[in-house]
């Protein structure tokens, strides 16, 4: 049986107050991250902090699309988009 992974559309927000996950808007996930958005450190910091979230290892957690933008592409292996959407929905209550 494969293993599930699913891709997310994420708008993050560097140089933020704190990690947080803002919520969704339609398809797309809003987060905001502390890391600056310097040599890599806010992509680094957006997916550790996503795998820390739904309960993944780092390494199950890929940046596929948008190192330099704010509208990114996760793929996060070892889950489906219901389970992401569920893990974060219950975090957030």
């Amino acid at each position: 049986m494969a293993t599930p992974s699913c891709r997310v559309a994420i708008k993050a927000t560097p140089n933020a107050s704190r990690n947080e996950v803002c919520g969704w808007l339609n398809d797309t996930l809003k987060v905001k991250i502390k890391a600056p958005a310097l040599e890599g450190r806010a992509n680094e910091a957006l997916c550790e902090f996503l795998a820390e979230k739904v309960g993944l290892p780092r390494r199950a957690v890929n940046l596929i699309r948008g190192e330099t933008s704010r509208q990114k592409l996760v793929e996060l292996t070892g889950i489906s988009l219901d389970e992401v959407r569920s893990r974060l929905d219950q975090r957030q209550s």
